[in-house]
């Protein structure tokens, strides 16, 4: 068996303005599960809330900083501006009622690569696509079965992620030379990069977009950060030396609780992470009971009841 550096998307990151309807839309609407409620470790005073299938896997989270009454971004260049989640080819008119049920704006429309998608945001703004396809990623698709979505329409990770970028050429060097992608395809202004490994995992493709547009502006619905899965810390620290070897800056590993980290800022401005496929998220709670209680990492336990006291409701 083939072992890659880079096997995909590992999350996606972003910021939202209110922790309890960034909690309503992600778990009722779309039907992801909470699989963990801890806070950001640089400012402990904001969630840091993560969805995804029934356990959390890599290739199915979206996570968000909630700073509440946070002003809205711009979207724009420098940006990953939609994120894709796949559904089964059959689940289309399920997922038109569901959004006209739940009120939820959307666009009917086709990718650029010929595959039919439903658009729409979240309540910050964020794009959000479905995209409906027969390649379906392993793994957990009901996150949150109280959301009655029956499994064979339950979206099964992400499919992509969409970067906006003013020139392409220099964010597809990175992917390819850094990180393991193949092109796959150009339409225009639009490309399709492929990781490396099955093509079903889910978040196998990465598109870009290049156009002179002005640079986005992070806010409410902005995305952070996109991060790549990698299998371990041991080739976590291969992707490093590369990116380091190539002349980006890229930070020391971080441990972030329930993977390793690394960050580097790629030369169209998105902000990348290379996220290490374990520990996962059972590794401080039981997988039964994910997201049911606020986590905290060691160094903050004394002062839970002082974070406990600043956060928002969520329940």
């Amino acid at each position: 068996m083939e072992n890659h550096l880079i096997t995909g998307i590992h999350h996606i990151t972003a910021l939202a303005s209110g922790a309890k309807a960034n909690k309503e839309f992600y778990t009722d609407v779309i039907g992801q599960r909470l699989v963990k409620r801890t806070v950001n470790f640089d400012a402990p005073e904001v969630y840091h809330l993560y969805y995804g299938d029934a356990a959390g896997s890599p290739g199915t989270l979206i996570t968000f900083f909630p700073y509440e009454g946070l002003v809205r971004g711009r979207g724009g260049a420098g940006q990953v501006q939609y994120t894709r989640y796949t559904a089964p080819k059959a689940a289309r008119a399920f997922w038109s009622d569901r959004l006209i049920e739940k009120r939820i704006t959307f666009q009917t429309a086709e990718s650029p690569f010929g595959e039919s998608l439903l658009r729409f945001t979240d309540p910050d703004g964020m794009g959000i696509e479905i995209v409906f396809t027969s390649e379906l990623g392993p793994g957990q698709p009901n996150g949150n079965p109280s959301a009655n979505i029956p499994a064979d329409a339950a979206l099964s990770g992400f499919h992509s992620a969409q970067l906006h970028v003013t020139q392409a050429s220099p964010t597809e060097a990175v992917l390819e030379q850094l990180l393991g992608y193949t092109l796959a395809e150009r339409q225009g202004a639009y490309s399709r990069l492929v990781a490396p490994g099955k093509v079903a995992a889910p978040g196998h493709y990465i598109d870009i977009y290049a156009n002179n547009q002005a640079r986005a502006l992070q806010g409410a619905g902005s995305v952070h950060h996109i991060a790549f899965r990698t299998p371990t810390e041991a080739s976590q620290r291969q992707v490093r030396a590369l990116v380091e070897a190539s002349g980006l800056h890229v930070t020391e590993v971080l441990d972030r609780n329930y993977f390793r980290s690394i960050y580097f800022r790629e030369p169209g401005g998105i902000l990348f992470e290379v996220a290490t496929d374990p520990p996962g998220m059972a590794t401080d709670e039981p997988l039964e009971t994910l997201g049911q209680k606020l986590q905290l990492p060691e160094w903050l336990e004394p002062r839970r009841a002082q974070i406990e006291g600043e956060l928002a409701h969520l329940d």
